[in-house]
């Protein structure tokens, strides 16, 4: 499990040539599967007399990542496959790529369009800034009321966030974490309690 992963900061736009036709590659962030979607509607928006808006994005990353693509029109595996291979081989996530094309005239044959979705998503792609993001993951805990104060404690120190608490019987802890940090908090949560706490990760949704 990757501890952080690059994200797009902002949105860039690059334009190259092929053979006269226009090909517009638009990246920004997209967190979400409904991000990415509202990203490529604001481009087709953006650009309405275009003939083809192909797509390609990984929201998440990871074993959390969902792909999406599209090849509008062109011919099957010329344009949304080629542009999610460069997502998937950047190494990348949260991020969508929607590539617009002008028909110049002059066919590019399955070759050259392959080349043009290929090299615009990765013109796209070089000329947007990045910023680290933290892989969080959800756990739980439940503990008595002695060991509360102690083990909160050490889940700040850990830089884990407590997202809710339920005091009943006992207290039932749910936390988010950095995913590099969990094993240390788990380790120093038993310690503290001599074995009689334990944090579990929460399954993914």
């Amino acid at each position: 499990m990757a501890a952080s992963y690059s994200i797009p900061v902002g949105v860039e736009e690059v334009e190259l040539r092929f053979k006269n036709s226009r090909f517009i590659g638009v990246v920004g962030p997209a967190a979400s599967v409904e991000e990415a979607r509202a990203f490529i509607d604001s481009v087709r928006a953006k650009y309405p007399d275009a003939g083809h808006h192909v797509y390609a994005f990984a929201a998440g990353y990871g074993a959390t990542v969902t792909h999406g693509m599209s090849d509008d029109r062109e011919p099957s595996g010329t344009a949304g496959r080629p542009a999610l291979a460069v997502v998937q081989g950047a190494g990348v996530g949260d991020v969508v790529v929607v590539i617009v094309r002008y028909f110049g005239g002059t066919k590019l044959g399955t070759g050259g369009l392959v080349k043009a979705y290929t090299e615009t998503a990765q013109a796209a792609l070089a000329a947007v800034s990045y910023e680290e993001k933290v892989e969080l993951v959800r756990a739980r805990t439940a503990l008595g009321y002695e060991f509360y104060e102690i083990c909160k404690l050490q889940i700040e120190s850990c830089g884990g966030q407590i997202e809710a608490e339920d005091f009943g019987g006992e207290v039932k802890l749910t936390l988010s974490i950095g995913a590099e940090h969990l094993a240390q908090l788990q380790t120093a949560v038993q310690d503290l309690t001599s074995g009689r706490v334990l944090v579990e990760l929460m399954p993914q949704d």
